[in-house]
């Protein structure tokens, strides 16, 4: 099984604290879709014939596409690769761009599942991260898509920024419970570089964040989500039994996948590559009939703290049989590392899967930046 990954490099505005790819501008939105299609064919082998099992549309934001868009880029590729009858289809979307218009036209589509980008319920959180959206428009885009059918929805919501006191986000929880959607994803609020929250921080304008208000709002949540019966089965993702993000999950197994668009990724278990993060130099190559991207192989070393990295922040874990089919003996090297995380109660050894304690989770990346080769 095999997945695709498209990304959408526009959006309405540009929030505080993203880092991501995209343009606040859609006067080229013809032509970069044209040329998705043309990166589609020119990357149809990249798979190796895989059967595609998921279909994400990320970003940016995705949902200022209209229906008639993205079904034109599903369709491309039902043209050029095997898609699964059951393939999750998800297209990440903005509550404001979740109108009753657009769910409708959508339910027209392949597209089967949502990811709304919530991240508050306070109108002035979310002014501070200068979303879009306003705290009603959330709840409201959300009972839209479950009335029009959509039943497979996940929403983003962001904890550990200073706005954010406790109770606020134990309303944020409570609010989202009482959505009753099967998926929630949750991020700790991180400062990246060339951002204007960096840059206001920088200035002084905003107070940094943090970490012990980020790790005290991370354990409350634990223990809202384990209470609501929601599985934390990656360290920002929860769902109820059997919900898993399919798409997100196969990242974190390793499985093949194909990224299209400005900045997109790619991974065929063998090499790695990443499109230019510029929308005109993209447009400009795919005009060419080349694919803007750079191409990493994998050494030894890369594909075991690769493993070591996406499989400790899962519950299904870290798996050492796995490892030594990678490289002889290193089971025994990563175990000997191991040993003081587990003594110190962060890391559990159950039948040769390493996983990671609650406590465990608030040091994850430091914990596999030590394990790594």
């Amino acid at each position: 099984m095999g997945g695709i990954y498209i990304h959408i490099p526009f959006c309405k505005q540009a929030c505080h604290y993203c880092d991501f790819h995209f343009s606040t501008s859609l006067k080229y939105k013809d032509q970069m879709l044209d040329a998705m299609l043309r990166e589609l064919e020119l990357q149809k082998d990249y798979l190796h014939g895989e059967t595609i099992e998921t279909i994400y549309f990320g970003g940016g934001t995705p949902s200022v596409l209209s229906a008639d868009e993205i079904n034109s880029l599903i369709n491309r590729i039902t043209q050029l690769h095997s898609v699964s009858g059951n393939a999750e289809i998800t297209l990440e979307a903005n509550p404001d761009d979740l109108g009753r218009e657009k769910i409708n036209a959508l339910r027209k589509t392949p597209v089967n599942r949502f990811s709304i980008g919530i991240q508050s319920f306070f109108d002035d959180d979310l002014a501070w991260m200068n979303r879009v959206h306003r705290a009603q428009e959330a709840e409201a885009s959300v009972k839209r898509a479950q009335d029009a059918g959509f039943e497979n929805i996940t929403a983003d919501l962001i904890y550990g920024y200073p706005l954010l006191t406790d109770n606020k986000w134990k309303q944020n929880l409570d609010t989202m419970f009482g959505l009753d959607i099967p998926h929630i994803s949750a991020y700790s609020m991180t400062v990246e570089p060339q951002t204007a929250l960096a840059a206001f921080i920088s200035k002084k304008k905003q107070p940094p964040m943090d970490e012990q208000q980020s790790a005290a709002q991370f354990a409350d949540m634990l223990d809202a989500m384990q209470s609501k019966g929601f599985e934390q089965y990656e360290i920002s993702n929860f769902c109820k039994p059997g919900h898993y993000s399919r798409h997100n999950s196969n990242y974190w197994k390793g499985v093949k996948y194909l990224g299209i668009g400005p900045s997109a990724h790619s991974f065929n278990g063998e090499t790695r590559q990443w499109n230019i993060a510029n929308n005109a130099k993209y447009l400009q190559a795919l005009g060419g009939n080349t694919i803007p991207a750079e191409i990493e192989t994998l050494s030894e070393a890369d594909r075991l703290n690769e493993y070591i990295m996406t499989s400790l922040r899962t519950m299904w874990g870290l798996d050492l049989s796995k490892l030594d089919s990678i490289a002889a003996g290193a089971s025994s090297a990563l175990i000997k590392v191991a040993e003081d995380h587990i003594s110190q109660g962060k890391v559990l050894n159950t039948g040769n899967i390493l996983t990671l304690t609650s406590e465990g989770k608030l040091y994850a990346d430091a914990i596999a930046a030590e394990m790594f080769f």
